[in-house]
């Protein structure tokens, strides 16, 4: 049974940043901090992580508020079941890097890790969005795409801990290739920067739009083709009518293959991508051989920008339980 009254430390490790948070029984985050990633090596990456989880738990401390364990998202790939860090792009050095090992013999706390899709769609089948449903599908749609997946409240992992990689899962093999090495992955075709790049092809190829003002000159985002959409431009809205033509694509083969009672949808990009959920759902039969795929609630996430935080502090709460 929970102690209501602990709170847990959630720790989210970026490329450029480490955020770390207390998080309570409920999934509130009661305090939050984020200090540089300084990726230069191992140790260096470590005191970085570190100074996050000391920060956060001062505050604890000086409340007299007990700590259950901490909770960590990690850059991947990583194994889940161990918490080894096993070849990380943005962390020189972490190369089979015990990370849970060494956070939790400097803390002698309980330590469990995850990769951020997995945890952040943990924290919102616990707390958030997929509240009061057994089993959930998360998608973060951001400058990629990553997704987890939760059965009866724990994630699936797979045979190795490699499962839910969602956001390589191609719908289009002749598609652009993706910077994983396959092509046509939702991840290539939906995903912000696909959103950006889209958007900039159709409109070095002559298509008026105001986007190119929005710009000042600089680079296109799909933030800036949010703003225009949202101010009537056409451009703008055809961008988005595609993005979310391929995310019933891909969402129907979700639903054939899982068949979730719920789909989440969360990151920097699902503001651009909710005003079209209606439309998506509709889309979702004519994508699955399941003639109720229509009936799966597609909502947006609660978790914001602190869903790693919420996500690396639900890893311990499950864990605790069983």
């Amino acid at each position: 049974m929970q102690n209501s009254t602990r709170l847990f430390i959630g720790v989210d490790v970026g490329g450029t940043k480490v955020a770390a948070g207390l998080v309570d029984a409920f999934g509130n985050i009661t305090d939050q901090i984020r200090v540089p990633m300084v990726a230069s090596d191992a140790a260096a990456g470590l005191a970085a992580v570190k100074s996050a989880i000391d920060s956060v738990r001062d505050t604890a401390n000086s409340r007299q508020s007990p700590i259950g364990g901490i909770g960590v998202c990690a850059p991947g790939p990583l194994d889940p079941h161990t918490g080894v860090i096993l070849n990380p792009p943005n962390v020189p050095g972490w190369r089979n890097f015990p990370l849970a090992d060494e956070i939790s013999q400097a803390y002698s706390l309980p330590v469990r890790m995850d990769n951020d899709g997995n945890a952040a769609a943990l924290a919102e089948a616990l707390w958030g969005a997929g509240r009061g449903y057994k089993n959930v599908f998360y998608a973060t749609i951001g400058t990629g795409i990553g997704t987890g997946i939760i059965f009866d409240r724990h994630i699936y992992h797979g045979h190795t801990g490699a499962a839910a990689e969602g956001g390589h899962v191609t719908i289009d093999y002749r598609g652009p290739r993706c910077p994983c090495g396959k092509f046509g992955c939702i991840e290539v075709l939906a995903s912000g920067a696909a959103i950006a790049r889209r958007a900039a092809e159709k409109i070095a190829a002559g298509h008026a739009s105001s986007i190119r003002d929005l710009t000042g000159g600089g680079a296109v985002t799909a933030e800036i083709v949010g703003r225009a959409f949202a101010a009537g431009d056409l451009l703008a809205k055809e961008v988005l009518q595609q993005t979310a033509m391929f995310l019933s694509v891909w969402l129907g083969n979700i639903v054939d293959l899982l068949e979730p009672d719920l789909m989440i949808i969360g990151g920097g990009a699902s503001p651009l991508i909710q005003p079209f959920f209606d439309e998506i759902g509709k889309e979702l039969s004519d994508w699955s051989v399941n003639p109720r795929a229509g009936e799966i609630p597609l909502v947006a996430a609660h978790y914001g920008p602190d869903a790693g935080i919420a996500g690396a502090a639900a890893l311990c709460q499950v864990r605790d339980d069983q």
